[in-house]
């Protein structure tokens, strides 16, 4: 049966369970079982109650699952849980901050990168954390060896949801001095994002 930290919200008295659940909260081969009763539905490392509607917070929580809530996703698992991308990437990308005591998991399946984050990198939705879309479609297009058609669209959707432009994207590039990468940062951006302007809290593309 559900834990009582699973039994976070109520109908008419009767108790649901949490948005997003994880071997945490219900043995696996539980959650299985709800699954094949039509109960619950997979999303990345977490399971969801069939009723509810999938949103940026639940695919935080979900592509977290039970690791350490240190760790912060980044790159294109943060562009998924923007809805920035459709798949979820076959490694999980995370990151810590630079000063966090993160104990790291080892797996082919899960990366893991220790950066210098500022405040307005990180976006914590509920107990899950993910850099903001700024900060990742900078991060796309920093550290891709060659962006592929899905990560070029991702960027230009993280622009239109975060409302910002290739100055924007400077801006945090120039941050600091002898940045890894920068040049080939900024010349990737300005080629995708140099016709947006801003209108209002959204981007919109200005025929140049």
């Amino acid at each position: 049966m559900p834990t009582a930290t699973t039994r976070v919200r109520h109908d008419r008295g009767m108790p649901r369970l949490a948005p997003v659940l994880t071997n945490r909260d219900i043995p696996a081969a539980e959650l299985g079982a709800m699954r094949l009763d039509g109960e619950l539905y997979e999303l990345a490392a977490g399971w969801c109650p069939i009723d509810e509607l999938e949103g940026p917070a639940h695919r935080a929580a979900a592509v977290l699952g039970d690791r350490s809530p240190r760790l912060i996703a980044e790159l294109g698992s943060a562009a998924w849980v923007w809805g920035a991308t459709v798949a979820l990437p076959r490694v999980d990308e995370f990151c810590v901050d630079l000063g966090a005591r993160a104990r790291l998991p080892l797996s082919p399946l899960v990366r893991v990168r220790e950066l210098v984050l500022d405040p307005s990198d990180r976006v914590a939705l509920g107990a899950a954390s993910v850099t903001s879309p700024l900060r990742t479609a900078v991060d796309l297009a920093r550290f891709r060896e060659s962006l592929s058609t899905v990560e070029c669209e991702a960027i230009l959707e993280l622009a239109r949801l975060g409302g910002f432009g290739v100055e924007e994207c400077r801006e945090v590039l120039n941050r600091r001095r002898n940045l890894p990468e920068k040049r080939r940062a900024a010349k990737r951006l300005t080629e995708l994002l140099g016709g947006w302007v801003l209108r209002g809290a959204g981007a919109v593309v200005s025929p140049r």
